[in-house]
């Protein structure tokens, strides 16, 4: 299964983008919003300048400052990692373990072309466990 199988199995490819000029309570209305857990930081949607997420307005707020009116620039994670629509699930899940991340954004010609989550890669490797057993199953029972 590629990177590309799991953004089609969302429905949407809408990413969710947020301004660094943008202040954190924006972008915590914005996650609220949408029920997500982190969003790209992009000026024109397209060209990615970080990604932020839940955890780092919890460093935020950890580390003292208490204004919701920061800047998701000042705040944002700009050492990225990223994927392309033609990885394997099976690296994608490699490169989210190994880095302890949970939203890897997808790239096609250098522009954003979508998000995945850990919830997304669990479900379609899911997805793919219960296709095999059944398969599987059929062949054991000559049900197929």
């Amino acid at each position: 299964m590629r990177v590309a199988d799991v953004l089609k199995s969302k429905g949407s490819n809408d990413v969710h983008t947020i301004r660094p000029r943008a202040s954190v309570q924006q972008l915590v209305d914005l996650l609220v919003e949408h029920n997500i857990g982190a969003t790209v930081v992009s000026e024109d949607g397209e060209q990615l300048a970080g990604i932020i997420s839940e955890r780092d307005v919890v460093r935020l707020l950890h580390d003292g400052d208490t204004s919701l009116q920061t800047s998701v620039g000042d705040v944002m994670t700009t050492e990225l990692h990223v994927c392309e629509p033609s990885d394997s699930l099976d690296d994608l899940m490699r490169l989210m373990t190994e880095q302890r991340i949970r939203h890897v954004p997808v790239v096609r010609e250098g522009r954003l072309a979508g998000l995945v989550s850990i919830g997304d890669a669990v479900k379609a490797r899911m997805g793919e466990l219960e296709f095999e057993r059944d398969q599987l199953s059929g062949y054991v029972t000559g049900a197929q």
